[in-house]
């Protein structure tokens, strides 16, 4: 027979390791908090992103009526009619062909001056302070709209 083998004498290391007991909650609770900190980072960037671009899309449309407009109207002034019909949708262009466009407006009083007003986002319309070749003034409202195709404004109606 053997002898059973001695028992394990000082130092010696255990089969495994004991779990640690100290600071197990401040471990949770820094991880919560690190957690948090990139939810907060991932959501508030996403949210200051979508904030920028509706703010920057309210700008290009103002931006976008207001050359459309002047263009228009700048049109007017030269009394080149035909430059001024381009700047019209294609409903305002159904309504009415480019050679009755330029009889009308070569007929009706002459812009002289114009100037543009702050474009309403909401409705799409554009208040314009026109001055006409007798000397009168008057305000006009454009009515804008966007092309299907190009996506940029154009004039759909003055009145």
């Amino acid at each position: 027979m053997t002898a059973p083998a001695p028992p394990p004498g000082p130092g010696v290391a255990p089969p495994f390791a004991a779990p640690p007991t100290e600071g197990r909650r401040t471990r949770l609770w820094i991880g919560l908090g690190v957690g948090a900190l990139a939810v907060a980072l991932c959501c508030g960037g996403g949210g200051t992103a979508v904030v920028g671009l509706a703010v920057s899309g309210v700008q290009a449309v103002r931006e976008q009526g207001r050359t459309v407009t002047g263009d228009y109207y700048q049109a007017l002034v030269e009394r080149n009619y035909g430059r001024a019909y381009d700047q019209l949708c294609d409903d305002a262009q159904r309504r009415e062909s480019r050679p009755e466009f330029e009889r009308r407006a070569a007929a009706e009083p002459q812009v002289t001056a114009f100037r543009v007003g702050e474009v309403d986002t909401t409705s799409l319309t554009v208040p314009v302070d026109v001055t006409l070749d007798g000397g009168d003034r008057e305000r006009q409202q454009v009515s804008l709209g966007q092309d299907g195709q190009t996506g940029g404004m154009e004039v759909c109606g003055v009145s």
